[in-house]
């Protein structure tokens, strides 16, 4: 028989793996939304390179891609062709070339991409669907998303079986997997929406806004898991939910919420394996998850409100007030 313990475990992790998610059957007007798909594999002419001047021919077939994720003005063209032609004929990047091209079929991108693009249309009918090209960068770039283009270093999320894998530490590691990979671009594109306090930005501030991007994303990827979007394990994941009153309980007590001090707002905000001034298996960024949690507080408080105009909402203390989160402290802990 399973333990007290291994039970609540397992209620909370199937509760943080569903959250805030909407059915998995997409919304007929959703469906009806145009997103066509523009998806380029740029990994075999780019293997196909075994020269400097193959290079230079390749940076010139692929002029937008060149300029924006290459930036090929910011280099002499001898060097960055020398180091374009380097890289292609890496016997290690080819094999890892490999894995990515095996791992991330055609079909099976589009058919992640086109529903997230339709998704994206639906709430902002001016989002105009980028060229999507995919690439193996050398591990130098994970995703790049602007109004024009849209790139995919699939090397980056090939998973814990790629022959070689980013030199970041295990905790960012992690979300580097095929899982991870339109859940990062769906953050990406977030920025493009929204909005924020150019100035004197608060540690709500910060929260806020970072929970806005991981709400856009969970929107436009209904059926993703909390766990994905966040990037956290299933137990870290059913630890903040469990603790969610204590974690926010440590933000009021410590008077944290309008400190505008850098650093201090990077400890809570920022990339760490933990946060110890909250607990030692309190798991880093928990500042951005405390933020989702206000602004899903905030939406279900107001139906009314589109995707689009919370994005669009640079009032953060509007939001936190307006949410009324106030979440309770459950007595024990999730071990």
């Amino acid at each position: 028989m399973r333990t007290l313990a291994a039970l609540v475990v397992a209620s909370i992790t199937l509760l943080a793996c569903s959250q805030g998610q909407e059915s998995c059957e997409m919304n007929p007007d959703v469906a009806k939304v145009t997103a066509p798909v523009q998806l380029e594999r740029l990994e075999k002419p780019f293997f196909q390179i075994k020269s400097p001047a193959d290079a230079g021919q390749f940076v010139q077939q692929h002029p937008l891609f060149a300029r924006h994720f290459l930036q090929s003005g910011q280099y002499p063209p001898p060097g960055l062709a020398t180091t374009l032609a380097r890289l292609a004929t890496n016997v290690g990047l080819q094999k890892l070339g490999a894995q990515a091209d095996s791992t991330f079929t055609t079909p099976a991108l589009e058919k992640q991409l086109k529903p997230m693009f339709q998704y994206i249309r639906y709430n902002f009918p001016d989002f105009r669907v980028p060229p999507v090209k995919t690439f193996v960068s050398g591990l130098s770039q994970d995703v790049f998303v602007n109004d024009s283009l849209m790139v995919l270093s699939t090397d980056f999320f090939v998973g814990p079986k790629a022959a070689y894998r980013p030199n970041v530490p295990g905790y960012i590691l992690r979300r580097y997997t095929p899982e991870h990979l339109v859940p990062t671009v769906a953050l990406a594109i977030s920025s493009k929406y929204n909005q924020k306090q150019l100035t004197n930005q608060t540690m709500l501030g910060e929260m806020v806004q970072f929970g806005k991007a991981l709400y856009f994303a969970e929107k436009v990827l209904p059926c993703t898991a909390d766990s994905l979007l966040m990037g956290y394990s299933d137990k870290e994941m059913a630890g903040v939910y469990f603790n969610e009153g204590k974690i926010w309980a440590h933000f009021i007590e410590k008077k944290l919420l309008y400190t505008t001090a850098p650093f201090t707002i990077q400890k809570y905000i920022g990339e760490r394996p933990n946060i110890p001034e909250i607990d030692k298996t309190c798991p880093g960024r928990v500042g951005a998850w405390v933020g989702w949690q206000i602004v899903r507080k905030y939406m279900n408080e107001h139906p009314n409100v589109t995707l689009k105009q919370l994005m669009a909402e640079k009032n953060t203390q509007r939001i936190l007030n307006e949410s009324r989160y106030r979440p309770k402290v459950n007595r024990g802990r999730v071990s």
